[in-house]
């Protein structure tokens, strides 16, 4: 059986097949692209899925290293950045439910970015030979992959935008946003489990002052604060939050 291609940390030896297992069948409910498949395109992914957890900061994908699987976040939070750049950036946060780096999979490029986790978290992974296997075959699973493609891209326009802004306030509330995509990150639902300094690692904002937007969202009627994390009420006003118009 192969070695998962997740590095630990310390970038040395990786994370060994040794600590990943089988799914769970409450696990595969909260795979949103099982359901497109057909029942042979489907025991070939459960013969091949794993599931390993991670640890608070280690690194799933690091910059620089081959791409080897395709992977989704089962529970937990995860950050994708780069933090090798003159001037670190983070450009997403990644919640249950969310899948990632179909792009680079389908390149078979190096990773350009890294991807940590923020908190204890459960990933699976198909390997990438599995996944083109998936793309020469299936048309619901190309359906969910250029789904993801074209919703990622307005997620990076957005996150672009979100950079540029000078308020705190309303880089929360687009950064809160885009963490409740309901087909990038159907897993997240309407409660998001989130400290405020976790928050603050992907807004770039310190503990205290994102606890000063959540209060000035959770004021405005947009949010509310519950026992660790974040549930929207208003997900189109948090998105506008901020805007001219």
């Amino acid at each position: 059986m192969p070695t998962l291609a997740f590095p630990s940390a310390a970038g040395a030896q990786g994370v060994r097949v040794s600590r990943s297992r089988a799914a769970r069948p409450d696990e595969l409910e909260g795979i949103p692209w099982l359901a497109a498949l057909t029942p042979e395109e489907r025991e070939r992914v459960l013969a091949d899925l794993r599931v390993v957890a991670v640890q608070p900061g280690e690194l799933i994908c690091r910059i620089g290293r081959p791409v080897t699987y395709w992977f989704g976040v089962l529970d937990g939070l995860l950050k994708m950045s780069n933090d090798a750049a003159a001037m670190p950036i983070t450009f997403t946060g990644l919640p249950p439910g969310g899948w990632f780096g179909e792009g680079t999979v389908l390149k078979g490029e190096p990773y350009r970015y890294n991807i940590q986790a923020l908190r204890r978290s459960l990933v699976a992974g198909i390997t990438a030979a599995t996944f083109h296997w998936l793309l020469d075959r299936s048309i619901g699973f190309n359906r969910f992959v250029m789904n993801q493609l074209n919703e990622r891209l307005g997620q990076f326009i957005a996150a672009r935008e979100i950079d540029r802004m000078t308020e705190p306030d309303a880089r929360v509330a687009r950064s809160l946003a885009a963490l409740f995509h309901p087909l990038l990150y159907p897993g997240v639902g309407e409660l998001l489990r989130i400290t405020q300094q976790e928050l603050g690692y992907l807004v770039g904002l310190s503990r205290q002052r994102v606890n000063e937007a959540l209060a000035a969202l959770e004021r405005a009627g947009l949010i509310r604060v519950e026992y660790g994390g974040v549930r929207v009420l208003d997900l189109a006003a948090l998105r506008r939050y901020g805007s001219l118009d």
